[in-house]
């Protein structure tokens, strides 16, 4: 949805005034308010992509209690600053 503001220099017009009118042009378009509206956007993740990342995530929650039982690795401890 690609909105395009083109101008074209006429005769005598100097520089600054062809930017105002292209600004202006811009402007009335809603070429930048929809750009900004739209920056942001995410698709939304696919239901089987979900899925897989926390099957990953158990996995892998799973895997490090099972080292913390084994004394491989230390129990994780609450790193937050607290003031």
């Amino acid at each position: 949805m690609a909105r395009n503001a083109e101008v074209i220099k006429k005769g005598n017009e100097n520089n600054t005034s062809l930017l105002r009118r292209f600004t202006r042009r811009v402007q009335s378009s809603n070429t930048l308010s929809s750009a900004r509206k739209h920056r942001y956007f995410q698709r939304p993740l696919s239901s089987e992509l979900t899925k897989q990342r926390r099957l990953e995530k158990l996995e892998r929650k799973a895997r490090i209690e099972w080292l913390v039982k084994l004394g491989k690795i230390g129990e994780k401890t609450d790193n937050r600053r607290r003031n």
